[in-house]
């Protein structure tokens, strides 16, 4: 028997379809409804068609080699030096081949972080093989600038030249800035001591790369990503351009500036993203008269997306988030630990994070194929309108004078805040979803343990001399997440939950769908909805709501049984003493009729959920 592919044609079995073929089919499955309904569009405007054909001209983002994996970094921010060097020395015999040393003050320390001192420098790195091809990352704060040359003399006493080092320094004025909403000086000042401090960290001997244009800055924001991408290619040519005035030829200083992007668990955008830097850096070196060199980008797992509540969801979006940064490029990746949110991550939540990276690395071979997503309809479209978007966003920030002017007039921000208070909106009304915060959640969950640490005393920093509004740093379930506080402080404080009686009409066959969609959304909220059989007599449905303790009151069944039963319930629930009733659904033409029998508002999918949870705890008083 033959074992040639040619003799099994099975394509030949199917007719040839194209995209009309299937266009017809959409439009039968439409019934009349708009195609447009099925475009998506992402918060810079970008559309998402639901099918895209084989890219014609596939572009091959120059990145990693095929077969060279990227740094599986692990975050190292322990306030005790001690402690931390042990979780450097656990992280690198376990896997992990760099190391991002954070300290307190920085950009991204999330409240922990090393000591801004040399000491605490020397004792994280004590037994660990600095010249042995390790990447290790320093992320600094105003109070830990010097750590470059703290980290100059630690090498000098140990005898190891600099040259031989993996380091990136992690010197980011602008981010700093951007971020604390505030400035010890002008950008001619800064940039200044920016370049002269660089300009000697090179002399001494190190390869850098030193300056990283850093995209979490705008991420972190609630920012979008062709606002992240301009922002990392104003930053970075503003520190070409310092590096520059400091005697630094641009072919040595482009080597000086690496860039650093949040990767989230939008799979298709976040690899979009990363090619999509590729290619506008690559027209910034163009631009300088110099010949691309890939540059070397650094992948964080996003910070805005982690939830406090039902963390463990945390890791599936950090898995997404490492593969997609992995398959667009990225040259290291760090991922933060699903507790992060919580509080200092402990072992177990450090070893996933770690191993999270090993396995796509070593089970999944993830390294294997360089620019995998080359020749992707969807993904090529993508990145062409993130270049587009980006570069015209990009030139709008080198009009107004470059990054730092920007920040100054408050340009970005103001872009940055438009972005997210769309999203905010979106999350209210849950058509963002947040998986285990917005959207099945479990009051009875058991928080997950973290350190029980301190975080470090930070000395002052400089005489503020301009400030700017601040691009904060947000996570996005934090709204849903105040509401479930207030639930678990009520529990503490007298043993109970505020609740909602479900006043389920009818058979199970006519109130489940809506009483479990009713459930879930006051749940969000921290509001016990328990359930019940369902009740055809207003008598027995008052008993019940009565016995239950409960003030409010949601209406649950199908649209037929909203007809005939809604009105005499609500009219017998507002007598018994319902604070509030809900209903269900949409009301449709019994909208005023519902009203009139005593329902206040009607939940449906779509709706500001937000609001509507906040104004139940002040009904409840």
């Amino acid at each position: 028997m033959s074992t040639k592919t040619d003799d099994l044609p099975l394509a030949a079995d199917f007719a040839p379809a194209s995209r009309d073929d299937w266009r017809k089919l959409a439009d039968g499955v439409l019934k009349g409804a708009p195609f447009e309904k099925l475009v998506g569009k992402t918060y810079d405007g970008l559309r998402i068609d639901p099918i895209y054909e084989r890219a014609r001209n596939a572009t091959t983002i120059p990145a990693r080699l095929a077969g060279a994996p990227w740094q599986i970094m692990q975050r190292v921010d322990h306030p005790d030096a001690t402690i931390a060097n042990a979780q450097a020395l656990h992280d690198l015999e376990n896997g992990a081949t760099g190391l991002t040393i954070v300290f307190a003050g920085a950009n991204a320390a999330r409240g922990f972080g090393l000591p801004p001192t040399k000491e605490a420098l020397a004792r994280v790195l004590d037994g660990i093989y600095l010249d042995a091809g390790i990447g290790i990352e320093l992320e600094i704060g105003p109070q830990s600038r010097d750590m470059g040359q703290h980290l100059a003399e630690l090498l000098a006493a140990r005898k190891i030249a600099p040259s031989t080092v993996n380091f990136r320094f992690g010197l980011d004025p602008i981010g700093g800035g951007g971020v604390r909403g505030s400035s010890h000086g002008s950008w001619d000042s800064i940039a200044k001591v920016f370049g002269g401090k660089i300009a000697q960290l090179a002399k001494i001997g190190f390869r850098g790369p030193f300056a990283p244009a850093d995209g979490r800055v705008i991420h972190d924001a609630g920012g979008s990503e062709a606002q992240e991408l301009a922002y990392v290619l104003a930053v970075g040519v503003a520190y070409l351009r310092a590096l520059e005035a400091a005697g630094i030829a641009l072919d040595d200083a482009r080597r000086m500036v690496y860039a650093r992007l949040s990767a989230d668990a939008d799979q298709f955008l976040t690899m979009a993203k990363f090619r999509a830097l590729r290619l506008l850096w690559a027209r910034i070196e163009q631009s300088c008269g110099l010949t691309p060199e890939p540059m070397f980008v650094v992948a964080e797992t996003a910070w805005r997306m982690l939830t406090q509540r039902d963390p463990d969801v945390n890791m599936l979006r950090a898995t997404i988030a490492a593969f997609s940064a992995g398959l667009g490029g990225a040259n290291s990746i760090s991922v933060l630990p699903h507790t992060l949110a919580l509080g200092l991550p402990d072992a177990f939540a450090r070893r996933i994070a770690r191993n999270t990276q090993l396995v796509l690395l070593e089970e999944s071979n993830l390294d294997k194929v360089s620019d995998p997503a080359a020749g992707s309809g969807g993904i090529e479209t993508l990145t062409r309108q993130l270049c587009d978007t980006a570069w015209a966003q990009f030139q709008e920030i080198e009009k107004a004078g470059g990054a730092f002017a920007a920040l100054e007039k408050n340009i970005i921000q103001s872009k940055v805040a438009a972005v997210r208070t769309a999203r905010d909106v979106n999350i209210a009304k849950r058509k963002d979803i947040l998986t285990g915060a917005s959207e099945f959640p479990n009051l009875n969950e058991k928080k997950p343990a973290v350190l029980d640490v301190k975080p470090a005393v930070l000395p002052s920093s400089d005489e503020v001399v301009t400030t700017f509004d601040a691009l904060a740093p947000i996570r996005l379930a934090a709204s849903f997440e105040k509401l479930r506080d207030a639930s678990d402080q009520m529990l503490a404080k007298s043993g109970k939950r505020p609740a909602v009686f479900l006043a389920n009409l009818g058979t199970p066959a006519d109130f489940t769908a809506r009483a479990t969609f009713a459930k879930s959304f006051f749940e969000t909220g921290g509001i016990e909805a328990p359930g019940n059989d369902g009740f055809s007599d207003p008598a027995a449905l008052t008993a019940a709501f009565a016995a239950s303790g409960a003030s409010l009151v949601c209406l649950c069944s199908s649209d037929k049984v909203y007809a005939t039963q809604a009105v005499a319930a609500a009219q017998a629930l507002h007598a018994a003493g319902a604070k509030h009733i809900y209903l269900a659904g949409r009301p449709g033409e019994l909208e005023a009729t519902l009203r009139a029998a005593g329902v206040g508002e009607f939940i449906f999918a779509g709706g500001d959920a937000l609001a509507m949870l906040k104004a139940a705890y002040e009904r409840m008083g």
